[in-house]
């Protein structure tokens, strides 16, 4: 019989450390509680778990700090972010950090358990090429993406990207509109004609300048635009929509 997975919950919450503990446990998970960052930082260091779900939004040491800390100590962690507050600006510094991904309060329990469940399958996730001319935008979508089980490529100009197109079939494609010699979507139109399957997000930080460019785009058939700076839960969620769908087509 396949071994349950390790779980720890920190959150400040005694009562939904206890519910959680309650239901995963039933589960037949291995369940431990922290109250704090700091408690949480002495249980890792004492043993690995196989996924952490940590309240965002915590007294003495917010979940932020602690999944930094915790990193550090075991740079595979896993660690799904839960809050019930709007504090977007945590929630993307989480992400940039590396956080398996958010979900909200009230806890939808069976959602929690698929969580736990997909961190732990081996499946490779989506391949996703990233053409863009910022390198800290790339290695942070970098960063992310490969935390969440899909293989990245990146390229900075359009040339770069459409050759790298033509040794390995990507199947998303966020790309820049504004590259410095041929455009994002000149470079996606060559790119489809590679792949005709492959389907592009397009990005920008000039909404109004090249307005025209995105609405091309899009009617040519580029899934949608997202507007820097990126909302990076947005784009997961983006992403995730984009690989269901991918996999009804196929």
């Amino acid at each position: 019989m396949e071994e349950k997975a390790s779980i720890l919950i920190v959150d400040d919450d005694t009562s939904l450390c206890r519910s959680m503990s309650l239901v995963l446990g039933r589960k037949g998970y291995t369940v431990a509680t922290a109250a704090d960052g700091p408690e949480a930082i002495d249980m890792v260091r004492e043993r690995t778990f196989d996924m952490v779900f940590m309240d965002i939004k915590m007294p003495v040491m917010d979940g932020v700090e602690t999944h930094r800390r915790i990193k550090e100590i075991r740079p595979d962690a896993t660690v799904m972010m839960m809050t019930a507050y709007t504090v977007e600006e945590l929630v993307r510094q989480a992400l940039q950090d590396g956080a398996y991904g958010i979900i909200y309060k009230p806890l939808d329990m069976e959602k929690v358990v698929a969580i736990i469940e997909e961190s732990r399958e081996s499946t490779e996730g989506a391949l996703i090429l990233v053409v863009d001319d910022e390198p800290e935008l790339c290695n942070t979508l970098e960063s992310i993406l490969a935390k969440r089980g899909y293989k990245i490529g990146i390229a900075h100009t359009g040339e770069e990207a459409i050759d790298i197109a033509q040794q390995q079939d990507y199947s998303i494609i966020l790309i820049d509109i504004k590259l410095p010699t041929i455009s994002g979507l000149d470079t996606y139109l060559a790119i489809k004609e590679i792949n005709p399957k492959a389907m592009a997000v397009m990005m920008t930080g000039h909404r109004h300048e090249v307005a025209d460019l995105a609405e091309e785009a899009i009617r040519n058939n580029a899934y949608t635009c997202l507007y820097k700076p990126i909302d990076m839960h947005e784009m997961l969620r983006l992403i995730e929509g984009i690989r269901q769908r991918i996999q009804k087509a196929g």
